[in-house]
């Protein structure tokens, strides 16, 4: 997960906005080829969807990277309603667990940090979700 969370944030750096992207990459872990598609869907244009087509998402991803901004309460504060929303969708129809990663970025601007490591730590472990800190810009 860390390697797709260092993909991820090199990937996306000057590309936040309000369109979605699908990208493709290809990774080898462990000696195995991965193709990941990754789906990018700003939170802005989710909150102004209908709940059917965030829906289409869920079921058509494996697993989940939900980001939030350390400078941005708001982003941190929508997290707990996100994955109870995709562990909905996703575990009503198996009992696997899905994997869920709660990323918080912008690590670098600690000077205008707002969301403590530790709160992000604890929301994570108490969703049952993987956490990490970054920074895209470094």
């Amino acid at each position: 997960a860390a390697l797709t969370v260092r993909f991820l944030t090199r990937r996306f750096i000057g590309e936040y906005g309000d369109m979605e992207f699908i990208y493709s990459h290809n990774l080898t872990v462990d000696g195995r080829e991965i193709l990941l598609h990754i789906w990018d869907v700003p939170s802005s244009q989710e909150q102004a969807e209908d709940g059917s087509s965030e829906e289409k998402r869920i079921q058509w991803a494996d697993s989940f990277v939900l980001v939030y901004s350390i400078c941005d309460r708001a982003s941190f504060n929508i997290l707990p309603l996100k994955v109870q929303f995709i562990k909905a969708a996703k575990e009503g129809q198996s009992q696997e667990k899905v994997p869920i990663v709660i990323v918080g970025n912008k690590r670098d601007l600690h000077h205008q940090r707002v969301v403590s490591s530790e709160e992000g730590r604890l929301l994570a472990l108490s969703l049952d979700c993987g956490f990490y800190e970054v920074s895209a810009a470094e």
